[in-house]
């Protein structure tokens, strides 16, 4: 049993370290991950805005929205939500914005659901689960949620 206790000892003896800085860390890392991916798609709706108010007449079926104003609503929160998931700003507003946007996604582009598609609904489903991870714990340590909150205590004070 005691050699027991000593490995788990020698397993944990960093846990302090891991929890304060690596998960700030890791949380960065997947804000960074995340956000690029709408960002990315973001940028491609603006390069090509005509075929993407085509695609939103003809492929897309959003619901309850003209087609122009979900282009125009989607490519938006894809290129502003993004940057503030990144930063750590809003975040937790940016990630229910950005669980939002890729629910839209996923309801509106029935060709998602496909058998030929598995990558793409799969790719929705890690995004979406990452954000409901962002919008449960926040954006961590390395975020300007998390300075703005330090700086608002600190000054609360005195």
């Amino acid at each position: 049993m005691n050699q027991f206790l000593r490995l788990h000892q020698l397993t944990t003896q960093f846990d302090h370290l891991l929890q304060e800085w690596g998960g700030a860390l890791l949380n960065l890392g997947l804000r960074i991950f995340v956000g690029w991916q709408f960002l990315k798609a973001g940028m491609i709706k603006v390069q090509d805005w005509e075929g993407t108010l085509s695609l939103f007449r003809e492929e897309y079926a959003v619901p309850l929205l003209p087609p122009e104003l979900a282009a125009f609503m989607g490519a938006g929160g894809e290129l502003f939500l993004p940057l503030l998931l990144i930063t750590g700003l809003f975040s937790r507003p940016a990630a229910l914005g950005l669980f939002v946007v890729n629910t839209m996604a996923v309801i509106s582009y029935p060709q998602l659901w496909k058998f030929e598609c598995p990558a793409a609904i799969n790719d929705h489903l890690y995004w979406g689960l990452l954000l409901l991870v962002f919008l449960v714990f926040g954006a961590g340590k390395f975020s300007l949620d998390s300075w703005i909150n330090s700086y608002y205590k600190r000054n609360q004070s005195t």
